[in-house]
């Protein structure tokens, strides 16, 4: 943080000074109580475990500031603000700092695609201006704030992912970044756990809409089935990015060729032919809604263009690995995620097997059984050769797919380290092996295995 001091904190927070200068300055905030300097706010946290108010003594040894809830008089040189709430204060700290910078930023959000959007957004954005973006997978209610927290006057636009897993959520986080242009990727069924139901997450995604100036405007999914079920919810302007014909901004022509998406983006009279360096539909998708941006801030085409074809993201690697290629997809997984890297190994141009390893998807709720079996089913319509499973859920893939697709080559592992020991020995030169599952599962390790 720039130019900000105890005293500005008191007034974020309206909170109360214990003891110390009010006149001392704040460079960071952290949650963490190793990290804290001599200009660093200690933000401690009270979490289902553990009441972090218990590492302020040695948090502040080597200086720095605190907040606390649980302290009602304190003495010394590190000064302790009083507040109500320590998560509530820091967001309030943070929604007060971006206040004070006036850059335009545009929030994303989404249940599935708005990590790769984010992150395809600010690449193209970097085509002309200094972009300031999320950090890491800093897009909860305290990752915001923790990602704000660098926020620095020589940027010129941000891009800020936001996260949700229950309701009120998306609010709280527009409250604190107050975007200026709000981006809705899709709306599944991640979550589902706690939201009830897709109609439920669709609102509380569209709720983005209520940290938007009068003059902001929505990039919403024109093919997403649930955003255009509740489309009178939303009462801002809106734009409609994706394939339908009314969509604003719109792909055609779409094809892949030499490991790159190609495809023909209209918008008006607008024909212009696009390059992706990343493969799938859903990538199409992505990009339309970073063009929409690119184009709404004035990045001149021809550098998004460029910018685009340089696009590798993070989420989903394809990695050569000895003779065989690996889709390293392991970060998280939900029924259109799935359906979508699926997808991309369906496709992918190969003389060898097309190898899909699955595991659960995790926090689907009740109905959870039913969305394997749905992953099962559109499996059996694909070119996938083989089908190999970790997790009880992940059976009902087997199941389902079988009964559409007997030639299908299936196996059930008991564990990560019983499937690496397969794969090891199974993989040939010009297969294609898709690694997928939610991060509770654990998949990585076996990308990590067959990578080493």
């Amino acid at each position: 943080m720039e130019n900000i001091t105890i005293q500005d904190i008191l007034e974020a927070t309206d909170g109360t000074l214990l003891c110390g200068d009010p006149s001392m300055k704040i460079d960071h905030l952290s949650t963490n109580s190793m990290e804290i300097g001599p200009n660093t706010l200690f933000v401690p946290i009270i979490g289902e475990r553990v009441d972090a108010h218990i590492f302020i003594p040695n948090a502040l040894k080597e200086g720095g500031a605190c907040l606390t809830q649980e302290h009602t008089e304190a003495s010394g040189n590190a000064p302790y603000i009083k507040v109500p709430d320590t998560l509530t204060a820091m967001q309030q700290i943070a929604a007060y700092y971006r206040n004070k910078m006036s850059l335009p930023i545009i929030g994303v959000t989404g249940s599935v695609g708005k990590t790769t959007t984010r992150e395809m957004i600010a690449h193209v954005l970097k085509g002309k201006y200094k972009v300031f973006e999320t950090i890491g997978n800093q897009n909860s209610q305290v990752g915001v704030p923790l990602t704000l927290d660098h926020l620095t006057s020589e940027d010129e636009i941000g891009v800020l992912e936001m996260g949700m897993s229950e309701k009120g959520q998306i609010t709280t986080l527009g409250n604190i970044i107050h975007p200026n242009v709000g981006v809705v990727t899709n709306v599944g069924v991640s979550h589902i756990e706690m939201m009830g139901s897709r109609d439920n997450i669709c609102i509380e995604k569209l709720d983005i809409q209520n940290g938007l100036p009068e003059d902001g405007v929505l990039f919403l999914n024109g093919d997403n089935d649930m955003i255009r079920k509740h489309i009178d919810y939303v009462k801002k302007p809106y734009e409609f990015y994706g394939f339908a014909e009314d969509c604003t901004y719109r792909a055609e022509k779409i094809r892949e060729k030499g490991g790159q998406t190609l495809f023909e983006f209209h918008y008006g009279n607008m024909k212009e032919p696009i390059t992706l360096n990343v493969l799938g539909k859903h990538n199409v998708s992505n990009a339309l809604a970073a063009i929409a941006i690119g184009l709404r801030y004035d990045v001149p085409m021809s550098a998004i263009k460029a910018q685009l074809s340089t696009f590798s993201g993070q989420r989903q690697n394809i990695i050569h690995v000895n003779d065989y290629i690996l889709i390293d997809d392991a970060y998280n997984a939900s029924p259109d995620s799935m359906k979508a890297s699926l997808s991309i190994l369906s496709e992918f141009k190969t003389r060898g097997r097309k190898i899909a390893v699955l595991s659960d998807m995790l926090e689907l709720g009740p109905d959870s059984p039913e969305y394997h079996k749905e992953v099962g089913r559109f499996i059996a319509t694909t070119k996938v050769t083989d089908l190999f499973i970790t997790g009880e859920l992940s059976r009902h893939y087997i199941e389902e797919a079988w009964k559409e697709n007997p030639s299908l080559h299936t196996r059930a592992f008991s564990s990560n380290g019983e499937l690496i020991a397969f794969l090891e020995t199974y993989l040939k030169k010009n297969d294609v092996v898709l690694i997928k599952g939610s991060n509770g599962m654990n998949l990585k390790e076996v990308s990590k295995a067959l990578m080493a």
